[in-house]
C-alpha cells in the first residue's frame, strides 16, 4: 500500500530545535572541505560526468579505483567506481551495495545523486564518524551513468523532458522497414522539442487571451479557436502521413531484465530477449561475479517514490523479507518528504523485466527504486501544485527560464504552425538550484540502507569439559542489522550460496569435531546435531535481521580451534578458541534467535553506525 509520510508535528519540531540549540558547538555539522571541486548547481554531461569521477578517483587514491565494465551501443565507457578501504580487507570479502542511475537517458539528476554521493563518502572520510565506519566496514560500487548514450543525447540534441528515455539502438518503431528515420525535429531551430499547433477553422485551441505564452482550450459555447494542437514539433520525414512516429532508439531498459521479461507484444520496449542490451548485460556480468552485494540502489528521475517489488500481481514476496522492506522503507519515507512509499504492484503499474525486480528476485538482494523530483517540493507540502502555482513557480522562482515564446512558422505540410511551449527542464528534471538537497537526502536514505546490510559477528562463546578429552564449545553468531544475510525469497528459490561455521583445529593443536549441530539456548537445550561432517555445520536460513544462531560442536583433543563463519552477504569472520573452561556472564538478550517467531520491536531507525537502536526482545 503506497503510504506518504506526514511531515513532522509542531511537538516533534520544536524538540529538535531545542536539541540543536542546547548541543555543544563540536557536534555542529561542518561543511567538510573535498580535494575536488564540484558544483550540485550544475549538470554534468557525459564527458564532464566521466572526468569528474577520474578527478575523484585521482584525488583519493586510498578509496576510490575505477574501472569500465562495458560499452554502450554507441561505444562509450561505462565508469564504475569502486569505494573501499583495502586497510580493512578487499573489497570483495565485505558485503557490498551497488548504486547507479540514468538507466533512462532523460533521467539526469540521477547520475548527478551517485557522483553525490562519492563525493560526500570522500570528504568526509576519517571526519565523520558514523560514514567512516560504514565505509570501513562496507565496499560500495557506484555506476552513475547506466544509459551513456541516452544522457549524452538528451543533453546535446533537441528533447523534451520526457524524450531521450531510450538508448541510441535503432529500432523499428513503424514497421516500414527503416529505422529511426522520422524523428522530431526542432523547426524554430532553438535547441528544444516544443508543442506545436496548426492552423484549423474548427479547431479547438485558442491563444489564452490572459497570457499569450499558452494555448488554452475553447468553451463548450464558445466558437472555433482556429488553432488544433498537432504535438510535438517535427515534420513527416518519411512521406508516410505521420509526424515523429520512429525517433531514436524507442525501447526501455528497465523492461530488459531477466526477472519475468516478456516480450514486445507484452511489454513495450523489452527488446529481443533478457540482456540482449550491452548496457543491462555488462551490469548483470557484474552483479553476478559479485556475490556479496546485499544492497541495490537505483536513481530515476520523477514521482517522488520510494518504491520496491514485486511489479506484478501474480508475483508475490514472503512476509518476512516484505517486513524487512517496510522497515527500511518507514525510515526514507521520514528522510525524503512527500515521497510516497510504494510497491510497484499493485501501488503503481506492472512491470516486466524490471532492473530492481531481477536484483531481489534473481539474486536476493533487497533492492529499491528512488523517483528523485516531486512536484510537492515547489511548496513544499502534501498537496501537490495547481496549474496557477506551477506557473508561479516557473515565472518567479525560475524567472520563466523554461517557456519558449510561441512563434510563428510555415511548415511544409501543415501550413502556419505555431510552435513554443516549455522547454526539457520544465518538468521531471529537479530545478538545477533545488538539486542538491535531493541528492543529499537521498544519499542518506541510501546509507542507511547500506548500515542495514547484514554484518555477521561473534556473540557469546561458551567452553565446557565434558572428560578428560572431549569439549564442548557453544558459540553464538549475531546479525545485529535489519538485512538477513539470506533472503527468504532467496532461500526458497536456491539463489546463492549457504551459510556455514566452520570448526577445525588451529595451528599444531591435535584435535577433531565428533559430534555438531544448533542449540537453542546454552544449558538445558538439545543438540539438533547434523549426521555428516560434523566439522561443518551449514546454516540454510541464515541469520536473520537483528537475529543470532548458537551452535555446539563437541571436540575430541588439546589446543585451540579455529571457527570461520561464511556468509556470501553477510561476511566472513574468524576467532581462534582455546580449549579451556570459559563460561559467559549472563546478560539480557538483545537480539532475536533466529528460529524464534517474535520480530524485533522498532524503538527508531534501526542499529549500525547511526540512527537509531532496537529494544531488547525480551
Amino acid at each position: 500500500m503506497a503510504r506518504i509520510t506526514p511531515r513532522l508535528t509542531m511537538t516533534a519540531l520544536a524538540a529538535a530545535i531545542a536539541v540543536g540549540c542546547t548541543a555543544p558547538t563540536a557536534s555542529a555539522q561542518y561543511a567538510h572541505e573535498s580535494k575536488v571541486d564540484l558544483r550540485f548547481d550544475h549538470w554534468y554531461d557525459y564527458r564532464e560526468m566521466t572526468d569528474a569521477l577520474h578527478e575523484l578517483v585521482d584525488a583519493y587514491p586510498d578509496l576510490l579505483t575505477i574501472e569500465s565494465i562495458g560499452k554502450s551501443v554507441q561505444d562509450r565507457e561505462m565508469w564504475l567506481v569502486t569505494m573501499n578501504n583495502p586497510k580493512t580487507g578487499p573489497h570483495t570479502s565485505k558485503t557490498a551495495m551497488f548504486i547507479d542511475g540514468n538507466i533512462h537517458g532523460n533521467e539526469i539528476q540521477a547520475a548527478e545523486t551517485v557522483l553525490y554521493s562519492i563525493w560526500y563518502l570522500t570528504k568526509s572520510y576519517g571526519k565523520v564518524e558514523s560514514l567512516t565506519k560504514i565505509i570501513d566496514e562496507r565496499a560500495f560500487y557506484f555506476l552513475p551513468m547506466e544509459n551513456p548514450d541516452g544522457r549524452d543525447y538528451w543533453f546535446h540534441q533537441p528533447n523534451t523532458p520526457s524524450s531521450s528515455r531510450s538508448g541510441q539502438r535503432p529500432v523499428d518503431n513503424d514497421h516500414d522497414g527503416e529505422f529511426d528515420e522520422d524523428p522530431p525535429n526542432d523547426i524554430d531551430g532553438d535547441g528544444n522539442i516544443t508543442q506545436m499547433y496548426a492552423r484549423d477553422p474548427l479547431g479547438q485551441y485558442k491563444i489564452d487571451p490572459d497570457d499569450d505564452r499558452f494555448f488554452t482550450r475553447v468553451g463548450p459555447d464558445e466558437e472555433p479557436g482556429g488553432w488544433s494542437r498537432v504535438g510535438q514539433e517535427g515534420i513527416d520525414d518519411d512521406g508516410d502521413g505521420r509526424i515523429n512516429e520512429d525517433g531514436p532508439g524507442g525501447y526501455d531498459p528497465n523492461r530488459n531484465w531477466p526477472s519475468d521479461w516478456q516480450p514486445e507484444h507484452i511489454q513495450y520496449g523489452a527488446t529481443d530477449y533478457p540482456f540482449s542490451l550491452p548496457e543491462c548485460r555488462a551490469i548483470g556480468q557484474f552483479l553476478i561475479a559479485h556475490p556479496n552485494v546485499a544492497a541495490y540502489q537505483s536513481y530515476h528521475n520523477s514521482g517522488g517514490m520510494i518504491l520496491r517489488g514485486p511489479a506484478a500481481s501474480y508475483i508475490s514476496y514472503p512476509r518476512s523479507d516484505i517486513m524487512v522492506y517496510e522497515q527500511l522503507m518507514e525510515v526514507g519515507g521520514d528522510l525524503l518528504p512527500f515521497y510516497r512509499e510504494m510497491a510497484t504492484s499493485p501501488d503503481l503499474y506492472t512491470v516486466h523485466g524490471g532492473e530492481t525486480d531481477w536484483t531481489f528476485e534473481g539474486l536476493g538482494i533487497f533492492s529499491f527504486t528512488n523517483e528523485l523530483w516531486t512536484d510537492n517540493r515547489m511548496y513544499m507540502r502534501e498537496e501537490g501544485p495547481s496549474q496557477e502555482e506551477r506557473k508561479q513557480f516557473r515565472d518567479l522562482l525560475q524567472f520563466g527560464d523554461v517557456y519558449v515564446p510561441y512563434t510563428k512558422h510555415e511548415h511544409p505540410t501543415l501550413g502556419t504552425v505555431y510552435i513554443g511551449g516549455t522547454t526539457k527542464f520544465s518538468s521531471r528534471v529537479t530545478p538545477v538550484w533545488m538539486l542538491e538537497e535531493g541528492c543529499h537526502r537521498n544519499f542518506a536514505f541510501t546509507m542507511f540502507h547500506a548500515d542495514q546490510m547484514p554484518l555477521v559477528k561473534w556473540g557469546l562463546l561458551q567452553v565446557k569439559q565434558l572428560n578428560n578429552n572431549v569439549w564442548e564449545v557453544t558459540v553464538e553468531v549475531q546479525n545485529p542489522r535489519i538485512i538477513p544475510t539470506i533472503a527468504s525469497h532467496a532461500r526458497s528459490h536456491g539463489i546463492g550460496k549457504r551459510d556455514y561455521l566452520l570448526c577445525e583445529s588451529a595451528g599444531r593443536s591435535r584435535n577433531s569435531v565428533v559430534a555438531s549441530g544448533t542449540v537453542s539456548d546454552l544449558t538445558r537445550s538439545k543438540l539438533n546435531a547434523v549426521e555428516h561432517q560434523p566439522e561443518r555445520l551449514w546454516n540454510d536460513g541464515g541469520i536473520r535481521g537483528k537475529g543470532t544462531e548458537l551452535f555446539r560442536f563437541l571436540v575430541n583433543g588439546s589446543g585451540s580451534v579455529r571457527l570461520t563463519y561464511y556468509s556470501e552477504k553477510g561476511g566472513t569472520i574468524t576467532q581462534d578458541v582455546e580449549l579451556t573452561e570459559q563460561i559467559p556472564e549472563p546478560k539480557d538478550a538483545d537480539l532475536v534467535p533466529s528460529d524464534s517467531t517474535l520480530p524485533p520491536e522498532p524503538v527508531a531507525s534501526g542499529g549500525g553506525s547511526y540512527g537509531g537502536r532496537y529494544r531488547p526482545v525480551r
